[in-house]
């Protein structure tokens, strides 16, 4: 019998392979019944041939990922190589060539392209990119084009990654979208070069890498987690709240660091399956379990090898990032962070370990990170916030620190999917609301009407509002989701203001986003 798994495959044949079938089918004149049965399946096949829906794979995510560089010195090959490097052991085909090998023909038809450039002389390009950045300017149009940019540079000199911010500027305004923002490295910041990981991570669908420059934890105390949405339709959000013994200051928009752990069960499971004691002590007092905490799961035994030894080779866990959702003058630091899991339904590395597997009281080993790119403007400047989901952290940590000076104006976008189970730290920002220091808040909920209404879509609404704030020299700041929120607020500021206004308010800091 035909099924239809077997005819939907017989219908990915080729046409000329069907016509041949059928006339061999008649050359032979086997069985009547079978004659019929195989003529007929022909006949549907070469009906179905062209109507039947085709599996396909989204364009652009097969094939190979060009990593172009350009380097004076070496650096920017050296990180454009490592970048490679992840990408492959993560799965994604990958190559690296000098940005000069970029031919404009080839550039037409890339669909996803990074950039590791750094800034030669006085704001120039490195020799192996001149070339590029002269046809650069020749080019019509980039619309196919999804590209990222890490630009390496020095701060102490006025033309601080000049080249990187050239090309984004030049790349955007001939369409090509960023899958992320210009990141600037100063002095080979470990910080900035941790966070470009993390963005491969994302590009890659693996975030299980080898940190090329380990962060140096500080053991912060976890003191309170909370469900901000109990009873949602999506993955749970918690408040996390965190205290230190040092003096530790930061500033709104910067990024915590987190180094994560495995599962107890999972470690004890992992070792039992090896013939190994989680008890066990090691020679410095440590148990067997919590040294490999933080380690990848070894998959063999040491026989042979001392256990420093064996517990040596094992590379330590990739930090996680996260905003900080409050400002140093509250007293702790809060997160707010969505439980991920993973392919196989298992709880994402970092979110499974903040919201699910942390003991109230246990040590959380942190890091915080400068983030200038997203540090708030003076108290005079009118702010806009938008964002949506755990993004609210970011914005959060903004309105905090403002709130020291009642005259500031701000405005706060905010969307989830149900204000029955999403309407995270509503009070709060209803208090501020009330108090004034929220001018304007708009909160969106996609999931209560219809059609489905989202925070893009308030913003559009507002359009007059957004006109006359941004004429008073507002300041837009973006914190959430690139995907989806993040891409969609960009076209729709870009409908509202036009490219070129939007571009000014990026160039000159008016326009900051933080997304993942």
């Amino acid at each position: 019998m035909i099924t239809a798994p077997r005819l939907h495959a017989l219908c990915h044949w080729p046409l000329p392979t069907c016509l041949l079938l059928a006339g061999l089918l008649f050359w032979l004149q086997p069985a009547r019944e079978l004659s019929a049965g195989l003529i007929s399946a022909t006949y549907l096949a070469l009906c179905l041939h062209y109507c039947w829906p085709q599996r396909r794979i989204p364009s652009g995510q097969t094939g190979e990922l060009l990593i172009a560089y350009a380097s004076q010195g070496g650096q920017a090959q050296a990180l454009a190589e490592r970048s490679c490097a992840q990408l492959r052991d993560s799965g994604m085909p990958a190559r690296c060539i000098a940005l000069n090998q970029l031919g404009d023909a080839q550039l037409a038809s890339l669909e996803r392209l990074l950039l590791v450039v750094s800034t030669y002389g006085d704001g120039e390009a490195p020799d192996n990119a001149a070339r590029f950045e002269r046809s650069l300017l020749e080019q019509a149009s980039l619309p196919q084009l999804h590209f990222a940019i890490l630009a390496l540079g020095d701060s102490s000199y006025p033309q601080f990654c000049a080249f990187g911010q050239r090309l984004q500027l030049r790349l955007q305004a001939l369409k090509a979208q960023p899958l992320f923002d210009l990141l600037c490295v100063d002095n080979l910041d470990a910080g900035t070069l941790r966070h470009w990981q993390q963005q491969l991570g994302h590009l890659s669908g693996n975030s299980d890498f080898v940190d090329w420059q380990p962060a140096h934890y500080r053991p912060w105390q976890l003191e309170q987690r909370l469900c901000l949405n109990p009873g949602n339709i999506g993955a749970p959000i918690f408040q996390l709240r965190l205290s230190s013994q040092e003096d530790v200051t930061w500033r709104a928009g910067d990024i915590v660091e987190v180094g994560p752990r495995h599962a107890p069960q999972r470690i004890n499971a992992c070792l039992q399956q090896l013939g190994l004691d989680p008890q066990q002590h090691l020679p410095d007092g440590q148990l067997l379990r919590d040294a490999l905490s933080q380690r990848h799961l070894p998959t063999t035994r040491p026989d042979q090898q001392s256990m420093a030894q064996w517990l040596a080779e094992l590379t330590p866990l990739p930090h996680r990032e996260y905003s900080i959702a409050s400002c140093r003058s509250s007293g702790n630091l809060d997160l707010l962070v969505r439980l991920q899991h993973q392919a196989d339904g298992s709880p994402g590395l970092g979110s499974g370990w903040l919201c699910q597997h942390a003991e109230i009281g246990r040590q959380i080993d942190l890091r915080i990170r400068r983030n200038p790119g997203f540090q708030g403007p003076d108290a005079t400047t009118p702010l806009i916030l938008i964002g949506s989901g755990s993004g609210l952290a970011g914005l959060r940590a903004h309105l905090q620190e403002r709130a020291a000076n009642p005259h500031s104006r701000n405005w706060l976008l905010f969307g989830e999917r149900q204000a029955a189970h999403d309407a995270l730290l509503i009070d709060e920002l209803r208090a501020w609301q009330h108090s004034g220091h929220l001018e304007r808040l708009d909160l969106t909920y996609s999931r209560d009407g219809h059609p489905q209404r989202y925070v893009q879509d308030a913003l559009c609404d507002a359009a007059s509002t957004l006109h006359a704030w941004l004429a008073d020299g507002a300041a837009l700041y973006l914190c959430g989701s690139l995907d989806g929120m993040g891409r969609d607020v960009d076209t729709c500021l870009r409908q509202l203001l036009g490219d070129e206004q939007v571009d000014q308010l990026s160039q000159s800091g008016r326009y900051r986003r933080d997304l993942y």
